[in-house]
């Protein structure tokens, strides 16, 4: 709150931590707008993302050394094929949003109702990124059901099963990506199982 040398207490002499935030260059600002004091922010470096960088260079470089005489598992095809679902999960998802952005985990209205899903096509919750990884990657485990009842050898019956199930899989999951996406993309005309 500020006291104004001259005149009464006016709406804005009091600062809404609430609606700015309770940061140093939140505070700064403002003694800076009711008294023309500028106040300096020095902030030292942050060093976390250079030394997680370094551990994780010597993390895997110690890896490599140990297993110097095997590194069969640079090959296993298996291996790289979850890392390249995972950071397309990721990719796909938000993550990245709501790493640019910041947004709040989710949402709890005034009347005590809490939201997983935010009603705006520009807006995400992180809650709301998770939901959508485990949509896209059931959606995903389904297509590997179906490869894998065509590719493997045996009962023939036993293979149409399992095939079945991985297209409803699919075709279950996807449907629900596609309803949660209309739920957040008004007038998104298209539709599968689910409404």
């Amino acid at each position: 709150m500020h006291f104004p040398a001259k005149g009464k207490i006016k709406k804005g002499d009091t600062m809404d931590i609430q609606r700015v935030g309770y940061s140093a260059e939140a505070l700064a600002k403002w003694v800076n707008e009711r008294t023309d004091i500028t106040i300096r922010i020095f902030r030292p470096p942050n060093y976390s993302g250079a030394i997680v960088l370094t551990m994780l260079v010597l993390l895997v470089g110690g890896v490599m050394y140990l297993r110097r005489n095997n590194l069969d598992f640079l090959y296993n095809k298996t291996t790289w094929a979850v890392a390249a679902l995972c950071f397309c999960f990721a990719m796909t998802s938000g993550q990245m949003w709501n790493h640019i952005r910041g947004p709040p985990f989710f949402h709890k209205a005034h009347t005590g109702q809490v939201s997983y899903i935010h009603g705006s096509s520009q807006g995400q919750f992180i809650v709301e990124t998770y939901i959508v990884v485990i949509l896209n990657a059931a959606t995903v485990l389904g297509m590997i059901i179906m490869c894998e009842a065509a590719a493997s050898k045996g009962d023939v019956q036993k293979r149409k099963v399992v095939a079945i199930v991985g297209l409803v899989v699919v075709a279950f999951f996807f449907s629900l990506v596609l309803s949660f996406f209309r739920s957040k993309a008004h007038g998104y005309p298209y539709s599968f199982l689910l409404k």
